[in-house]
């Protein structure tokens, strides 16, 4: 794994990252604007449909070199094709994918969330509690 300050990525990915952004699945919708966008998760910055190499990570936290996945029905049928993905990014670029599928995301989103927090603090476990912005704990 090479070190980078700024993620190399595909120049001709950035107008298809662009209208991914504008047409995001109902399950993207809910993750970003509810949980991520506006540093709204434990006021991390995340970005959406962010080019990494030759591939888009749906969502993208660079404090973590964290990459989140919201999978549809597709998945299904090409979960060999993630797993070299995933580890193509992870070998490559030293991204943890993590991965939720978009009716979980849409029936559960608590439990995604609690899932996420769970999953951020094993990657820093120094870190503080996290806690979601408007949040009173």
């Amino acid at each position: 794994m090479k070190l980078y300050k700024f993620l190399p990525y595909d120049k001709n990915l950035v107008s298809k990252a662009r209208e991914l952004r504008k047409t995001q699945t109902n399950a993207e919708k809910i993750f970003w604007f509810e949980i991520l966008k506006d540093k709204r998760f434990a006021n991390l910055k995340f970005t959406s449909q962010k080019p990494v190499g030759n591939f888009i990570v749906d969502f993208y936290c660079a404090q973590f070199k964290l990459a989140i996945e919201i999978d549809g029905d597709i998945h299904k049928f090409q979960s060999v094709r993630d797993s070299e993905r995933d580890n193509s990014l992870g070998q490559e670029f030293g991204l943890k994918i993590i991965r939720y599928k978009n009716q979980d995301v849409i029936n559960d989103t608590l439990k995604v969330l609690e899932d996420l927090i769970s999953k951020i603090r094993l990657l820093n476990p120094s870190r503080p509690p996290l806690v979601r912005v408007g949040e009173n704990s």
